[in-house]
């Protein structure tokens, strides 16, 4: 699935005719294409202002799942449901929540990059515009090749934690029902509001990224070498007074 260009489209199916389709290898009854995939991801009442809980939307399942103590109580925000066809890829991305993994039935691929390799994933917003990570078109992303990949296989039964802000990239191997749990790691001021998926950036660093394209707006003022002069200055600053220093 590419959140990039939206190859994918909604439709509304009863449940149990999904879980059969997203089950199959080719379909009698289709959409598209009798070998189309499915995916669920389940979403709040109102997907606007309510969170995915799978004890609200899913309160019998809910019962077979055993979350993992990691977080009190009040930290908790989300328990998102999900099943996948056989195949499906989810773009690679991040939260900005801390969350579990829950693999329920199935097996899934997860690969994983590290924060600090942001400057290597060619970002648009909190996805990488590198569709392929198996073989990417290094003449497009040369960048790329020096992200360090992490990669897991996930059985029934199996749970990854997933830190916030870590990237992932996840393929169905099988037919799959798993769990995502978010969880406020930070104090809840720190996070959008309006918030109801767990990936909008906390709104401090909106704001910053708000303040550096005004910044990059008034350099366009000036002539080009000054230009150059004077974001390579910003570019040592931000350095400087933000990055970690052991970087290493």
């Amino acid at each position: 699935m590419d959140f990039l260009h939206k190859n994918f489209v909604y439709r509304t199916i009863s449940f149990d005719a999904f879980v059969q389709r997203a089950s199959e290898e080719k379909h009698a009854n289709y959409f598209i294409s009798e070998d189309e995939k499915y995916y669920l991801r389940s979403l709040g009442d109102d997907p606007r202002k309510d969170i995915a809980d799978i004890k609200e939307q899913f309160p019998v399942l809910a019962e077979d799942i055993r979350v993992p103590e990691f977080f009190e109580k009040e930290q908790f925000f989300s328990s998102v449901f999900r099943i996948s066809s056989r195949g499906v890829q989810l773009w690679t991305h991040y939260d900005v929540m801390d969350n579990l993994l829950i693999q329920v039935t199935g097996k899934k691929r997860v690969v994983l990059y590290s924060p600090r390799d942001a400057t290597y994933l060619y970002l648009t917003g909190d996805k990488s515009e590198v569709l392929d990570i198996d073989n990417p078109d290094l003449s497009r992303y040369p960048e790329f090749q020096k992200a360090v990949r992490y990669e897991c296989h996930l059985c029934p039964g199996d749970v990854l934690f997933i830190p916030a802000l870590w990237f992932h990239n996840t393929v169905a191997v099988e037919f799959g029902v798993g769990v995502n749990v978010f969880w406020k790691n930070l104090p809840s001021e720190v996070y959008d509001r309006t918030d109801t998926y767990g990936n909008k950036d906390p709104t401090a660093a909106t704001r910053a990224m708000q303040i550096i394209d005004r910044a990059l707006k008034a350099l366009e003022e000036l002539p080009e070498e000054y230009r150059d002069f004077y974001a390579r200055r910003i570019v040592l600053r931000i350095q400087s007074k933000a990055y970690r220093t052991n970087l290493e």
